[in-house]
């Protein structure tokens, strides 16, 4: 850079300066259909959208709510009554296929509720199984094994259904749980109002390391093998999950996408389903690399949604971008140092770390700058959108290292069972996240693990209400 003529054009963000001379350098016809395709280095400046939506919590809890109040937000009594009488019917069902079943009666409210407080026991107690409660051993929970017998809890478990028929118009793999997956998506949605940044992952579900420890090899690699993928759209300045999406590995969707075979339209799909209520409100959505692609920000700028995203281009949809961008530069650059093209508002950007890293935002100004601070290495420069897109990163980042032990510990076979006790597990940690930014906090500070005991109990209805 400093062996370049002064009289050459002015430097681009970062640094970086065009060729002097007229003469044809290397790699100059790629960079004229770049150019054509409307890339350049003339960059301009972009107004950060404006956000004027409030945020924060919908309802208004009193001082004294409880770990139920938050948790019947999501799961109220009318969602667990239906799986009462779902759960009755498939056990009439099945009883009436294999023969009666002498030691089963009819689940009512009061036992679903026992029931599902065992479950969400597992997620602050982790335990081998659930019926280890009722055991001797180590992970033995006498303080709740007296409410329900072991008998009637593997009866309930058993039979235990959200949809107990299958419609003769029902497709996809999920049809056992939809009714409970669209509850929550309408709860999730009208219960919070999120900050202007929300984060599209697939998030963190962690096990308890010391059960982990005593798994044998063969139990550990039966445990990794999930046959759904769970994608959720998170605030990036509470953690609170908005909005989910499973979606089935084995066989295709209801849109016709082949998981192994179309990845980049499986996520496009992700992302579009995730942010459907986002539109016309300037929401700034950050995304990994699998998500990342320029005909996708370009669809959601038309709807008013901004983005920023991490490029690969091994994992990423690079259709569009220009290729002379993702080439690593050889020498390396030092760290630091980046380069910016735009298109229109669109902005890709080159950035040298310990590596090459490349972004692609339409929500932040080419010409604003930050800093990465790394504790050996001090202060990095960095255009703006990348140190955003590390904070908030890194807020869902510690977010996951915070709540993701806290799901529930059981493992069934089934594939419509674990995705319902992976989102119910989500409800609880969305009803924590309301409870600390309510007046009930200020009154009771319950930890993580203090909120699940309670609510466990007042699912057990041996805990009333605080006055």
């Amino acid at each position: 850079e400093e062996e370049e003529e002064e009289e050459g054009p002015q430097p681009a963000a970062g640094g970086c300066r065009r060729p002097a001379g007229g003469e044809r350098q290397p790699g100059q016809e790629g960079e004229d259909e770049e150019a054509a395709a409307g890339w350049t280095e003339r960059l301009k400046d972009i107004a950060f959208p404006s956000f004027t939506d409030s945020t924060g919590p919908v309802h208004k809890m009193p001082l004294n709510a409880s770990a139920i109040d938050f948790f019947q937000l999501f799961v109220p009594d009318n969602v667990i009554r239906n799986m009462v009488v779902q759960t009755n019917m498939y056990a009439k069902k099945y009883q009436e296929k294999f023969g009666h079943d002498e030691g089963w009666s009819a689940v009512s409210l009061p036992e679903m509720k026992t029931f599902l407080g065992y479950m969400i026991s597992t997620s602050i107690h982790h335990c081998e199984s659930v019926l280890s409660i009722w055991s001797s051993g180590f992970y033995s929970n006498k303080s709740i094994a007296l409410m329900m017998t072991q008998a009637r809890f593997e009866k309930i478990l058993k039979y235990f259904h959200i949809v107990a028929f299958r419609s003769s118009q029902t497709t996809h793999g999920l049809y056992k749980i939809q009714p409970f997956l669209d509850c929550l998506q309408m709860t999730f949605d009208t219960a919070f109002k999120p900050s202007q940044t929300q984060v599209l992952h697939e998030p963190l579900i962690d096990e308890d390391p010391l059960f982990i420890a005593t798994c044998t090899d063969r139990e550990l690699r039966k445990r990794k093998k999930r046959k759904f993928s769970l994608w959720v759209r998170q605030c990036a300045s509470t953690g609170y999950i908005c909005q989910i999406y499973i979606h089935l590995k084995e066989g295709t969707t209801s849109d016709g996408l082949d998981t192994l075979k179309n990845r980049p339209q499986l996520h496009s799909l992700v992302a579009r389903s995730l942010c459907q209520n986002l539109t016309g409100k300037n929401y700034i959505i950050y995304t990994g690399p699998s998500i990342t692609s320029l005909n996708l920000f370009e669809e959601f700028e038309k709807k008013g949604i901004y983005c920023c995203g991490l490029l690969s281009t091994r994992k990423s949809d690079c259709t569009g971008l220009p290729q002379s961008m993702l080439v690593n530069p050889e020498p390396p650059h030092v760290r630091g140092h980046y380069r910016v093209r735009m298109k229109k508002n669109m902005s890709l950007i080159s950035w040298s770390n310990k590596g090459q890293f490349y972004f692609l935002t339409n929500a932040y100004s080419p010409f604003k700058e930050g800093v990465i601070i790394r504790r050996k290495s001090g202060e990095i420069r960095c255009p703006l959108a990348v140190e955003a897109f590390a904070a908030h990163l890194g807020y869902i980042c510690k977010y996951d290292d915070k709540y993701s032990k806290y799901f529930i510990s059981h493992k069934p076979n089934k594939t419509w069972q674990q995705v319902f006790w992976f989102v119910l597990s989500i409800a609880v940690n969305n009803a924590y996240i309301l409870y600390k930014m309510s007046e009930a906090y200020l009154v009771r500070r319950y930890t993580r693990v203090q909120f699940g005991e309670r609510l466990v109990k007042e699912l057990f209805g041996i805990e009333e209400h605080l006055p």
